[in-house]
């Protein structure tokens, strides 16, 4: 069999070990041979190939990014472009492919399978860790720990200067970053879009803190909450007028607006950190290394089994693997009641 693979959507630690495990693992026990589209769904579309056996694998399991880069292509907002797909996969005589990205990358993949018969098999990425279907994602952990030492590096300049230090991490839609980083990094608030607590309450908290004698406060704020006041039931959320190809507004700035807002209301100095892409780059932990690794083995087996339409996923501790349909269906947001009790640690 000939397989082709992808990786589509944002970059994150531990695309590079998927890469590695899939080729290494298909080469040596399936006899698979193997070739890399680049730059996302961008690569079957306009016919961008590399060549992907064991020797380029080597070495690439630390590396963050992806060999195969990315891009955040939509081949249904083209003309013909599921034909062209199609097309180059026949004139590489590529048998199946192995789709690895996240809700938009996989919508993709599913509908190429469902509607066109394209067959291939997914491996879910996102640092969110939104995707359904599946416990957990590779490169959550990373950055859940880069995030989580940018706290505790904050912690030490608030203390020193008796600041409000806001820390804007990623989360468009959940704040799983922000929620599992604000607990491990001692937040003394983390506001996230499934629960937008008011800028008034945000506030509230912090004085609450300092009337007990505490002159500095840490703010974990997701990219995606909604700056909501006590007056409005729902909040601006905060992005340039650009869209991509799956139509997704590019956030940024929530931080700036709540730090301002925070020391208006309160009179306390107020300073803003951005982590932004310092979340997706770098090492991946060993976590999502092993992570990865096995996800990619499972997309092998699925390959082997002519699972076409499923997705590698990790269910109960068990690695399984279920339709990519409904890992796409609905995103797993942080439920209410585990930021109830992280609430419990605010002020």
């Amino acid at each position: 069999m000939r397989v082709g693979v992808l990786t589509g959507g944002g970059d994150c630690p531990g695309l590079n070990a998927v890469i590695r495990a899939v080729v290494r693992k298909g080469v040596a026990e399936y006899g698979f041979e193997f070739v890399g589209f680049l730059d996302g769904w961008k690569g079957p579309l306009e016919n961008l190939t590399t060549p992907l056996g064991v020797d380029q694998v080597r070495g690439i399991l630390p590396r963050g990014g992806t060999i195969l880069k990315s891009s955040r292509t939509n081949p249904f907002k083209i003309d013909g472009g599921v034909e062209r797909i199609k097309d180059n996969l026949a004139a590489n005589g590529v048998d199946a492919l192995v789709a690895i990205g996240g809700e938009d990358t996989l919508g993709v993949a599913a509908r190429l399978h469902a509607e066109h018969g394209v067959q291939v098999v997914g491996v879910p990425k996102t640092i969110d860790n939104d995707l359904g279907a599946t416990d957990v994602t590779f490169g959550f952990d990373t950055a859940v720990s880069i995030a989580t030492e940018a706290i505790d590096r904050l912690h030490s300049t608030a203390e020193s200067h008796d600041r409000v230090m806001v820390c804007e991490v990623m989360g468009r839609h959940t704040g799983w970053i922000a929620l599992q980083s604000g607990l491990a990094g001692g937040a003394d608030v983390v506001l996230i879009p499934e629960q937008p607590l008011s800028v008034e309450r945000c506030c509230e908290l912090i004085g609450r803190r300092h009337a007990r004698g505490k002159d500095f406060s840490i703010v974990v704020v997701s990219e995606g909450w909604p700056l909501t006041f006590d007056e409005e039931t729902t909040g601006e959320v905060v992005g340039s007028a650009d869209t991509d190809a799956f139509g997704h507004v590019r956030l940024g700035g929530i931080g700036e607006r709540l730090g301002g807002e925070i020391e208006r209301h309160t009179g306390f100095e107020t300073r803003v950190t951005v982590l932004g892409h310092i979340q997706r780059g770098g090492s991946p932990t060993a976590h999502d290394r092993v992570l990865a690794t096995r996800f990619g083995v499972v997309a092998d087996r699925l390959l082997t089994e002519g699972g076409w339409g499923r997705m590698a996923a990790l269910r109960g501790g068990a690695f399984t693997d279920v339709p990519m349909a409904d890992a796409v269906a609905e995103l797993k947001s942080v439920p209410a009641e585990l930021y109830a009790e992280a609430s419990g640690f605010f002020g």
